[in-house]
């Protein structure tokens, strides 16, 4: 019987021996061979030794095998990551329909088969329970991996062959090398270590990307790679706080290889969970260890702080950027055009995006409406509109945010009539953009200005757009009145106001309240107290406006009914009524 096995160097032949009692004669005293006819017991019998004959030689090549080389079972890298054995004609021919060999002698050759189907008898099961024994000779089981007996024994072409199964995403097959390699004695180099540790990443084994990661610790084999796996696996099972703790741990136990990619790593770990403090001490933490920082360093570092509200720290990161000659990505220009806006450094806003020109970039409709904003807020308005023709001669469309950016400019440079011009422009030549913002500032234009007829025009323009309008819309129409000493009219806009639903707040009651006193509506004015809830403002409000317009008595009664109600008079109130006492006196 030949045995001859996959990757073994050394075949071994074996003939099978006799039968101890040679030919035998069957009960009519013919000669009968032994592999063929005769009764069907003997048949039954004989079957059954040359099965036992088959597993025993079997097994004793299997040993001697292993004892002379070590043999290779293992998956083909980019096939199955299971062949099956089987048992062939030394001719490569299967055997025959009836079950008999046709005469042939048998070996084992290691051959992909397909399963074959289930045959009955005590022949089939016997042989089923040999080929299982067999398997479980060649392959055993060890923490829910099988070992492989290896006749390679160059690491570095076993740990090529694991960086292959690892990259290819054969988990299993790349876990039984791995275990195989350890169990010979042999060791994969850190790249292979790291690619099967990127597998178990990608694939969400936590638990055996920690076994490898404690197996390169162990044997001091963990690189700064090994680290930025391990935490990004941390992070996303348990949370930033543990990868945050087993940063700390990693810098005390091998600072050497904790570089600027590991920091980046843990950077932005905490910047998701907008942990805008740890991020800051990370960020010092990098500069005393004598590392610098990375264009990726500074982007993490200028979004996080303007994520988190945290503007003076953008800038500070950005220019120490600058200092370290690193060229700023488009997003860290805008990130700090935006956190300049917020913080009112137009001028820094504006050295920014020329850096942004220079360097070819195309600025967004977003940039442009920041710059405008910011240059608006300084009163700026000329460079604000410098700004705008620039816009549009890039080829860019002017959107809600730019009209209100130029007319927030003009209302704060005090040129009210050039909102109310601006604001025409837009309705005639752009009212689908028209919303209730760019209403209000050219309501607080005519507020200013003391233009009611040109507010209430504006105002029944938004309920005929089916705007809905807030109380700050009829807070400036109302003022418009009061400035212009249209008590009547502001009236009818309270009572308009209340009418369609809107509540009117603190700074509705005092204007309307200071609109009726300078037009001695009394009664009006009382009424209105009627309605209101209890304010300390607005019955200070009333106060003054009474004893300014000589109603002593009328005040007097105003504040014992606030004293009444627990109200506490301002000092303006108690020094007024304090000079009517000692008047009557």
């Amino acid at each position: 019987m030949a045995t001859v096995w996959s990757g073994c160097s050394t075949s071994f032949s074996q003939e099978l021996p006799p039968h101890p009692r040679g030919r035998r004669r069957g009960g009519d005293g013919a000669r009968i061979h032994p592999w063929s006819g005769g009764t069907s017991r003997d048949a039954t019998t004989r079957h059954a030794e040359a099965a036992r004959t088959v597993v025993v030689f079997a097994r004793v090549c299997v040993c001697v095998c292993r004892a002379a080389a070590p043999c290779v079972l293992e998956p083909d890298v980019t096939g199955k990551e299971e062949v099956g054995v089987g048992v062939w004609g030394t001719d490569d021919e299967p055997p025959v329909a009836d079950g008999s060999d046709g005469h042939r002698r048998h070996g084992l050759r290691r051959r992909p088969v397909r399963p074959a189907a289930v045959e009955e008898g005590p022949v089939a099961a016997r042989s089923a329970a040999s080929a299982s024994a067999s398997a479980a000779e060649s392959k055993s089981e060890v923490g829910g991996s099988r070992l492989h007996f290896l006749e390679e024994r160059d690491e570095e072409m076993l740990s090529k062959r694991l960086i292959k199964l690892s990259q290819s995403n054969k988990v299993r097959s790349a876990t039984e090398l791995f275990d195989s390699m350890r169990a010979s004695g042999l060791q994969p180099n850190p790249h292979a270590c790291n690619s099967l540790l990127a597998c178990f990443v990608r694939k969400g084994s936590f638990a055996d990307a920690m076994k490898v990661f404690e197996f390169m610790k162990d044997r001091g084999m963990a690189t700064g790679h090994t680290y930025t796996l391990i935490l990004k696996a941390v992070a996303t099972t348990e949370g930033y706080f543990a990868a945050l703790k087993m940063f700390n741990e990693i810098e005390e136990s091998d600072k050497k290889n904790v570089d600027v990619i590991v920091y980046n790593t843990v950077i932005s770990v905490c910047g998701r969970a907008k942990d805008w403090r740890q991020v800051e001490r990370l960020w010092r933490r990098l500069g005393e260890n004598s590392l610098s920082g990375t264009l990726m360093t500074y982007d993490l570092l200028v979004s996080t702080f303007v994520q988190c509200g945290q503007s003076e720290l953008a800038i500070d990161a950005y220019q120490e950027m600058f200092k370290s000659g690193i060229d700023p990505s488009e997003d860290i220009l805008k990130a700090i055009i935006a956190s300049c806006t917020k913080e009112g450094k137009w001028e820094f806003a504006l050295t920014t995006f020329r850096r942004m020109l220079s360097a070819g970039m195309k600025p967004s409709i977003i940039v442009f409406n920041s710059i405008i904003n910011s240059l608006g807020k300084a009163g700026e308005d000329e460079l604000a509109f410098r700004m705008y023709h620039l816009l549009t001669s890039s080829g860019l469309k002017p959107d809600q945010y730019t009209w209100s950016a130029l007319l927030s400019a003009l209302y704060r440079s005090g040129r009210c009539w050039d909102v109310l011009d601006l604001f025409q422009g837009i309705k005639t030549k752009h009212s689908a953009l028209l919303n209730n913002h760019l209403y209000n500032i050219a309501l607080m234009s005519c507020e200013r200005l003391g233009q009611w007829e040109h507010s209430l025009q504006l105002l029944w323009m938004m309920e005929r757009g089916g705007l809905q309008i807030s109380a700050v819309s009829y807070n400036h129409v109302i003022g418009a009145c009061e400035v212009a000493r249209m008590p009547k009219v502001a009236l009818k806009v309270y009572r308009r106001m209340t009418h369609q639903g809107c509540s009117p707040d603190t700074f509705t009651h005092l204007s309307v309240i200071r609109a009726c006193i300078w037009g001695s509506l009394w009664n009006e004015v009382e009424d209105i107290l009627e309605e209101v809830a209890p304010d300390s403002s607005v019955y200070n409000t009333v106060i003054h406006g009474l004893c300014l317009r000589g109603k002593i008595k009328l005040a007097r009664k105003v504040y014992t009914k606030m004293r009444s109600i627990g109200l506490k008079p301002d000092g303006k109130t108690r020094s007024f009524m304090l000079q009517n006492f000692a008047t009557d006196y």
